[in-house]
Order: C-alpha cells, then structure tokens, then sequence
C-alpha cells in the first residue's frame, strides 16, 4: 500500500490520533467510529478496488518480467 500511497494521510487521514480520540476498546468500535467520524465506508472499499487493481495488474505484470537470471545478479551485486 505505501508503494500506491493509498494508506497516506491524505487518503485516511491520521490514524493513530483517531485511534486515541476514540479511545477504541474494540474493533467492531473501531470500525463505527473510524466510518461515522474520520472517512466513510464508500472511502475505504474504493482504496481496496484500486489496491486491487494494483496488486493484480501492475504488480503482477512487473514480476511477470523477473526472470531467474535477475534475482541471480541481484544476489550476487549483494554479496559484493
């Protein structure tokens, strides 16, 4: 998620300043505190669609493109 930003303030706001506000003893508290006064659900299930179309289109076309030999001389410039 950092790699996409989407777990940013700007998309979540701060989490643990709104983690001590509530004073949360629960998830399920959590969750009804987070979506009635930080961001709404809607937010939260849309960063999860672009979360997912980020996992399974641009991540898996850049290891699609990984071969042996990569990881090969990756290991070897690290030993050096």
């Amino acid at each position: 998620m950092n790699r996409f930003q989407l777990n940013f303030k700007r998309n979540v706001r701060p989490t643990s300043e709104s983690i001590r506000k509530c004073a949360l003893k629960t998830v399920d508290e959590w969750r009804d505190y987070y979506f009635s006064n930080v961001k709404p659900e809607e937010h939260i299930t849309e960063l999860g669609r672009k979360l997912y179309v980020k996992i399974t289109e641009v991540i898996e076309a850049e290891v699609a493109l990984v071969t042996e030999e990569d990881c090969i001389a990756l290991h070897d410039s690290a030993c050096y």
